[in-house]
C-alpha cells in the first residue's frame, strides 16, 4: 500500500511563495492571463500580511479566515484614497468576494500539496451576496450608442505622423464591439493568431484556462485588420526589431511595444469621449462584451452561439451578460395577447 502523504508544516509566507511560483508557471503556459496572475499575487500577498507571514499555514482556521475577510473589507479602498482627502470607503462586497476566491484557490492548492490537513475555507462563512445591479460602466450600450461608437474617430489627429494610431484604435473598438472578446484576450493576441485568406479571415482567440476558439471576421472587420497590418503595424514593429514579444504581438503601441490592457481601456475611453453627447456615458471593454451578447440575442441569435462566441463554458454565464434591451419592456406590453381585449 502507498503511504499517505505527510503533512509539511510551512509558514504562510513560504506557502505563498511556492504557490505564486506555480501561478507564474501557469501564466507562462497560457493557463492564466497576466491580469489574473497579478490579482492572485496581490490578494495572496495581502492575505499573508493580514494572517501573519510567520504563522504556520496549517494552524489557520475558518474563524481566522473570517477575521481576515472582515479586516480586508473594512480597510480603505486604495482606488478612492486621495492624500489630500479623508481615506476612501471600505472595500465593496464584490471586491471582498474576489479576494475570497483568490484565498480559496490558494488553500485548494495548499491542500493538494499537503501543507494543511484540511481546507479551512470549508468552515469559513459563505461569500456575501452582491446586491444591486451592475455599474453603468459595465452594462451594455444601446444599439444606437454602439453604432455611434463604431462611427466615432477614436482620437484626434496627432502632431507627429508616427504617433497616428487611428487604424489600430478603430480596429480595437470594432473587435471589442462586434466580437466581444475579453480585454486580456485582445492584448495577448499575436499576429499568428489571425489568418487572412482570399475568401475569409479568422481569429484564434486564446481564452481562459488555455481554451481557444476560432471566429470568422466579417468583411468590414477583415478590411480593418488588413489596413492595420499593411499600413501601420510594419512601421510600429520596426521601432523595436530586437523585441521578440513585440514582433509577435498583433497590437502595438506607438513605441513599438505590445499594447496592454490599460492602454486598451484608455483608447476606448478616448473614443467614448468623442461620441455625440446624447450617447455619451462611461463604458469599459467589459461593457462592450455585454453589448455584443445583448444585441446578438435581441437580433435572434441562439444563446448557445453567443456563449461560444464569448468563450463561456456555460450558457448560464452568458445569461448574466444579457442586459435589459432598451424599449424591450414597452414593446412586450404593446404586443401582449390580451392588450386588444381591453375595452
Amino acid at each position: 500500500m502507498v503511504a499517505p502523504p505527510r503533512l509539511e508544516r510551512v509558514t504562510v509566507a513560504e506557502a505563498a511563495r511556492r504557490y505564486l511560483a506555480a501561478v507564474e508557471v501557469e501564466t507562462i503556459r497560457g493557463v492564466l492571463s497576466p491580469a489574473t496572475a497579478r490579482s492572485y499575487t496581490r490578494d495572496v500577498t495581502e492575505f499573508g500580511r493580514l494572517t501573519g507571514r510567520d504563522r504556520i499555514l496549517d494552524d489557520v482556521t475558518g474563524a481566522d479566515v473570517d477575521s481576515v475577510l472582515v479586516r480586508y473589507q473594512s480597510a480603505p479602498d486604495a482606488r478612492y484614497t486621495d492624500p489630500d482627502r479623508k481615506p476612501g470607503p471600505g472595500r465593496s462586497t464584490a471586491t471582498v468576494n474576489r479576494f475570497r476566491q483568490s484565498v480559496t484557490r490558494f488553500f485548494a492548492y495548499a491542500a493538494r500539496e499537503c501543507w494543511v490537513q484540511a481546507d479551512p475555507m470549508q468552515w469559513a462563512a459563505p461569500p456575501a451576496k452582491v446586491r444591486g445591479t451592475l455599474r453603468t460602466a459595465r452594462t451594455a450600450l444601446s444599439a444606437g450608442a454602439a453604432r455611434s461608437l463604431l462611427a466615432t474617430s477614436p482620437s484626434d489627429t496627432p502632431a507627429r505622423t508616427d504617433q497616428d494610431l487611428a487604424l489600430r484604435d478603430r480596429l480595437v473598438v470594432a473587435l471589442l464591439l462586434v466580437l466581444g472578446p475579453r480585454v486580456s484576450e485582445l492584448a495577448r493576441t499575436d499576429v499568428d493568431d489571425v489568418a487572412r485568406e482570399p475568401e475569409r479571415a479568422t481569429w484564434r482567440i486564446r481564452g481562459k484556462g488555455g481554451n481557444t476558439r476560432t471566429v470568422t471576421l466579417s468583411p468590414p472587420l477583415a478590411g480593418a485588420l488588413d489596413d492595420y497590418l499593411t499600413l501601420l503595424r510594419p512601421a510600429l514593429a520596426a521601432k523595436r526589431p530586437q523585441d521578440d514579444d513585440a514582433q509577435r504581438a498583433l497590437l502595438l503601441s506607438w513605441r513599438g511595444r505590445r499594447i496592454d490592457t490599460q492602454a486598451i481601456r484608455a483608447l476606448l475611453a478616448r473614443a467614448v469621449s468623442r461620441m455625440p453627447a446624447p450617447y455619451q456615458r462611461e463604458a469599459t471593454p467589459h461593457a462592450l462584451r455585454h453589448t455584443t451578447a445583448t444585441l446578438l440575442v435581441a437580433d435572434g441569435w441562439d444563446v448557445k452561439v453567443v456563449a461560444e462566441l464569448l468563450g463561456h463554458a456555460s450558457i448560464a454565464t452568458t445569461g448574466v451578460y444579457l442586459d435589459r434591451i432598451e424599449g424591450e419592456l414597452t414593446a412586450a406590453i404593446r404586443s401582449h395577447p390580451l392588450a386588444a381585449a381591453i375595452e
